[in-house]
């Protein structure tokens, strides 16, 4: 399984998502630390859970790197992160 779907199974499973965008943004990291040849090591993810509601930005966070552990201590070198309420959300 691609990393980027082990990504959204986990996320998906523990907070039940309104919207979830995962993007792969090794391209832009190409030549740096921790970037491999065939891609999946930076990533960026925009996630609108109510599951954050009453949480601070960096409680989501270390919530969202626990669920990532595996990820983190592998593959991905870098996780940019957007953690939103679905009142948060500009998109709605």
């Amino acid at each position: 399984m691609r990393v980027a779907q082990r990504i959204r199974d986990k996320l998906t499973a523990a907070l039940q998502p309104l919207r979830l965008d995962i993007r792969d943004e090794s391209h832009r990291h190409a030549g740096h630390a921790g970037a491999r040849p065939e891609g999946e090591s930076h990533f960026h993810v925009e996630i609108v859970a109510a599951a954050f509601a009453g949480e601070s930005r960096i409680a989501r966070q270390r919530r969202i790197y626990a669920l990532l552990a595996e990820e983190l201590a592998g593959p991905v070198h870098a996780l940019g992160l957007t953690t939103l309420t679905p009142e948060e959300d500009s998109r709605n």
